[in-house]
């Protein structure tokens, strides 16, 4: 078992994305949301938004796009803790599965906007599975801020392990 007292409480790596209009109206397309506003910049403007914004479950997966290597914050590339726990976690076997995922806006995510990630463990805990066998749950938090240094979002993720 990974020890909660020297988990709870790790900072992830920092990392810093661009929003970028392209892959927000792309993944506005995957998920189904024909919504002008993800397309068309007028559309946009004329619903009350300064840019392109970002559809609601973007926050989800925007880290994957815009991350340039050249604004990358220091300590960018270091390792993230979560997969350290995962890691000692999957040494007995089992699944790691994506437990949870809810976020708060303090704002829409716009196209243009370059957030920073500030992260964080908050939570390790076991609950006893219905087959049988410990679960373990890693709860962590990333606020994302702006160029402004404005709060935007803040994600939490809960990864599983079931032996």
């Amino acid at each position: 078992m990974v020890d909660r007292e020297k988990v709870v409480g790790q900072e992830m790596p920092s990392q810093t994305v661009v929003i970028e209009r392209g892959p927000v109206s792309n993944f506005a397309k995957a998920v189904k949301d024909d919504n002008a506003i993800y397309q068309d910049p007028r559309t946009a403007k004329d619903a009350g938004f300064p840019a392109v914004p970002a559809p609601p479950t973007y926050g989800f997966a925007f880290h994957h796009w815009g991350q340039f290597p050249e604004l990358q914050p220091e300590g960018a590339g270091i390792s993230n803790p979560i997969m350290g726990v995962i890691g000692a976690l999957m040494k007995s076997g089992g699944l790691v599965l994506h437990g949870e995922q809810s976020f708060v806006y303090h704002r829409p995510i716009l196209a243009g906007d370059q957030l920073t990630s500030r992260g964080v463990i908050k939570d390790m805990y076991e609950k006893e599975g219905k087959a049988g066998g410990k679960m373990t749950f890693v709860a962590a938090e990333t606020q994302w801020i702006d160029q402004t240094g404005e709060l935007v979002l803040t994600s939490t993720m809960t990864l599983l392990h079931r032996p």
